[in-house]
């Protein structure tokens, strides 16, 4: 099992240092199609391997033209969260968001939810946070960001909010809805039209 984060994990179109992160993923993708080769080749020789597992959401392209793959695996995408917004080879549709209820409100241009802090892996910045989507206009406090109690969220779209109103928010990656609820609701338009348990609902907790 192979994974290129540097590629794999690292948006190219974010609009910070885009330029730089091109050219260190143009020389990474080439020196990944020799090192794996190599590895697969070195373990061939003392083990027959079944598969060859490699690449993430954002490098899925780079690893399938890789003849030393075998499959490729897209777990953290799987949602589309927001952290694969800034990613040129791909526009991926958000398939999933979650809702937290305004508890406090401390200001007129803050609301305070309940909970939130559903932290994706990697460094503990905005990109790994849920990210407030709707109603528009909604940011997190840059000294508190979201928490594991209360998430405040500062705009003018909170002097509209009141206690009981939903937020809702878009997760980073895949994994944070399922280690923290029981059921997906299936959505088609305004209708529920199934439901299918997490991981979580099946009883399992694997982290």
């Amino acid at each position: 099992m192979m994974y290129e984060a540097q590629i794999a994990g690292q948006g190219d179109a974010t609009g910070s240092g885009d330029g730089v992160v091109r050219w260190l993923q143009r020389r990474s993708a080439h020196e990944l199609l020799e090192r794996r080769a190599a590895i697969v080749s070195g373990l061939r020789d003392v083990a027959q391997l079944e598969f060859v597992n490699g690449g993430g959401t954002g490098s899925l392209e780079l690893t399938a033209s890789d003849q030393a793959i075998t499959e490729v695996t897209a777990g953290s995408g799987l949602l589309a969260g927001h952290l694969f917004d800034g990613y040129r080879a791909f526009d991926l549709a958000p398939a999933a968001a979650f809702a937290l209820e305004v508890v406090r409100k401390p200001t007129a241009d803050i609301a305070t939810v309940l909970g939130g802090g559903w932290i994706a892996s990697g460094p503990p910045v905005a990109s790994r946070q849920p990210l407030p989507v709707w109603p528009q206009g909604l940011a997190t406090l840059a000294r508190e960001g979201a928490g594991e109690v209360q998430t405040p969220l500062q705009g003018e779209a909170a002097r509209e909010l009141r206690i009981g109103d939903r937020v809702w928010f878009r997760h980073a990656k895949s994994g944070e809805l399922a280690e923290r609820v029981d059921t997906y609701h299936l959505v088609a338009g305004d209708r529920v039209i199934a439901t299918a348990p997490t991981y979580r609902g099946e009883g399992r907790a694997f982290l």
